[in-house]
């Protein structure tokens, strides 16, 4: 992972020319250390073997598409995701999300907005190097949110069960859980999430907070059909029940 002394390494997949010299470039004048292929085979090897620390992703590539690539990397590696899309995928945006990515951005994309995302998930990944990290930065400020047996920590974007199991939250969950936990019993309506949890314009159609809230459910163990953690407050939005320090 990137350290303050050497620039993060970002790999641009995209099997445009023409798209994927424009974001090379501009990341390189950026002061970042850039990467470019056309196919997302050997992204594995590539993230292990070259240090990546941020892929930007294009959703359509040929063969195996950028969902796949995405349940695949997010399933073993911690690597930051950004999704490159079309304003047509809102489906496809939402199970990116879903599948584990961290943020998206739609063609055509403003360069400089791209870059925000890009440094935020990059300062987000280097907080969360391990415990005991010489090169991990020093941890400041509020010391997280504890629930029910529960804690996450806004440093780390880390999640950890009752039982100890850690875990690093992609970055829409980690926002829509903090957001929550930082207004227990209060109902939290879909529009005060969704600018919570996305620094863009939205439609009123996007169901991103409803996906990211089954996720948190999920990994809760808070029953959908019965939640306890995580309330439903029909017409209304939605209400977390925990008992928060």
């Amino acid at each position: 992972m990137q350290t303050s002394y050497a620039p993060a390494h970002i790999l641009i997949v995209e099997d445009d020319l023409a798209s994927r010299s424009l974001l090379v470039s501009y990341f390189e004048n950026e002061g970042y250390r850039v990467s470019e292929t056309d196919q997302a085979d050997d992204l594995h090897e590539r993230i292990e073997q070259e240090g990546i620390d941020l892929i930007l992703l294009d959703i359509s590539l040929p063969g195996k598409d950028g969902l796949t690539v995405t349940r695949e990397l997010r399933a073993a590696s911690r690597v930051g995701i950004i999704l490159v899309t079309s304003k047509g995928d809102e489906i496809d945006r939402i199970v990116g999300l879903e599948l584990g990515a961290d943020d998206y951005v739609t063609k055509p994309f403003n360069p400089r907005e791209l870059l925000v995302r890009a440094k935020n998930l990059l300062w987000r990944i280097q907080t969360a190097l391990p415990e005991g990290d010489d090169k991990a930065p020093v941890r400041t400020g509020a010391k997280g949110y504890t629930f029910e047996g529960w804690h996450l920590d806004p440093f780390k974007r880390q999640l950890t069960s009752p039982e100890g199991e850690q875990e690093r939250l992609p970055e829409g969950e980690f926002k829509l859980l903090q957001t929550l936990a930082e207004h227990p019993g209060q109902v939290l309506s879909r529009d005060q999430l969704m600018d919570a949890i996305h620094d863009r314009e939205w439609t009123p159609n996007d169901r991103s907070v409803d996906v990211l809230i089954g996720r948190l459910r999920r990994k809760l163990g808070d029953n959908p059909s019965n939640p306890q953690l995580i309330l439903t407050a029909h017409g209304a939005g939605y209400m977390f029940a925990g008992d928060t320090r």
